[in-house]
C-alpha cells in the first residue's frame, strides 16, 4: 500500500477548480465529449477568442477577486473533479472599515474577519468554499493557518454560520437552512429581521427567495421537479423541499398572501430587466 500522498492530493483538487477544468467538464458532460477533444477544444477556443477577450473585458471592481469554487448542491464525498463548478465574485477587501482591521490588528485579524463574510457571499452565489480556496486562492496562506482561525471563530463565536464544504456534511443541514429562511419570509417577517434571525447577508437570504419564486413560478406553469431543477440549475431535492413550501401556502392565508407577494415583485423585476434589454436592443 502506498504512502499518501496529501501535497498532490491538494494540487489536484486545485486543478479542477479553473476555468478550464471547468470548461472541459461542461464539454464531457453537455457534449458527451472525450477528455482529448474537451482538452482539444480548449486550447481551439483560446487560440481564437483569448486575445479579443482580454482587451474587451471591463477593469475588475476594486476589492473583488473571481474564482471557481464547488456548487453548493453537490452532496459531500463526491470527488471534487466530478461536481459541478460556480465562478463567484468576492468581496476581499470593503474598503476603510478592513483597513482599520488590518491596521489595528493585524493580518490574523483581517482574516477572521473576512472569513465568515466570505464563505457567505460565495453560498449567495450558489457555491461552498474550502479550506484551500480561502488558503491558496484567497488569503496565500497555508490551510493550516486557515483551520487555525476557523478554531479561533469557532472558540470566539460559535453560533457565527461559516458554511464551507467541508463542514457542511450532509445536504440536509443546508436545505433545512435555506427552506427556513423561505418560510420566515412568507411569514411576513422583513429582510432585515430575516438575516437578524438566521444570521445571514440580505444578498444571500435574496439569493433564496429569489430562486423560491423561480420554483413556484414554474410550478404553477405545470413543470415537474426534476425539469424546475434543470432550468435553475438547483438540485432537485431542493426544489422539492421548496414546493412542499408552495403546497403549505395554500392552507395557510398569511403564507398564501406572501407568496403572492414574492410572485409579484419576481414579475416585475423580470419585466425590468426585459425593458432594459429592449431599450438597449432600440439603441443598437
Amino acid at each position: 500500500m502506498g504512502v499518501r500522498n496529501r501535497g498532490r492530493e491538494e494540487l489536484l483538487r486545485l486543478e479542477v477548480k479553473t476555468l478550464d477544468a471547468r470548461f472541459k467538464h461542461e464539454v464531457q458532460h453537455g457534449l458527451n465529449c472525450s477528455l482529448f477533444e474537451a482538452e482539444a477544444l480548449v486550447n481551439v477556443v483560446k487560440e481564437v477568442y483569448l486575445p479579443f477577450i482580454d482587451r474587451a473585458a471591463p477593469a475588475g471592481t476594486p476589492g473583488k477577486i473571481t474564482l471557481v469554487a464547488v456548487s453548493a448542491d453537490e452532496p459531500a464525498g463526491k470527488p471534487v473533479a466530478d461536481c459541478e463548478k460556480r465562478t463567484v465574485s468576492l468581496t476581499v477587501h470593503a474598503g476603510i472599515e478592513d483597513d482599520k482591521v488590518l491596521c489595528q490588528g493585524g493580518a490574523e485579524a483581517f482574516r477572521q474577519a473576512k472569513i465568515p463574510a466570505l464563505c457567505q457571499e460565495a453560498l449567495s452565489q450558489g457555491a461552498l468554499l474550502t479550506r484551500e480556496d480561502l488558503a491558496y486562492r484567497i488569503f496565500f496562506v497555508s490551510p493550516r493557518t486557515i483551520s487555525r482561525d476557523l478554531a479561533a471563530l469557532r472558540k470566539s463565536n460559535p453560533a457565527l454560520p461559516v458554511p464551507l464544504r467541508s463542514t457542511v456534511h450532509d445536504i440536509g443541514p443546508m436545505l433545512t437552512h435555506r427552506v427556513s429562511i423561505v418560510r420566515l419570509a412568507l411569514q411576513g417577517k422583513t429582510t432585515t429581521q430575516i438575516c437578524n434571525i438566521a444570521r445571514h447577508s440580505p444578498p444571500a437570504a435574496a439569493n433564496y427567495l429569489s430562486t423560491f419564486a423561480r420554483c413556484a413560478h414554474l410550478a404553477k406553469q405545470g413543470l415537474q421537479p426534476g425539469q424546475i431543477a434543470f432550468l435553475l440549475r438547483r438540485g432537485e431535492g431542493l426544489v422539492k423541499r421548496y414546493l412542499e413550501l408552495v403546497s403549505e401556502c395554500d392552507g395557510d392565508r398569511n403564507m398564501a398572501y406572501h407568496l403572492d407577494e414574492l410572485l409579484r415583485l419576481g414579475r416585475v423585476e423580470g419585466k425590468k430587466i426585459r425593458g432594459r434589454r429592449s431599450d438597449h436592443g432600440r439603441q443598437g
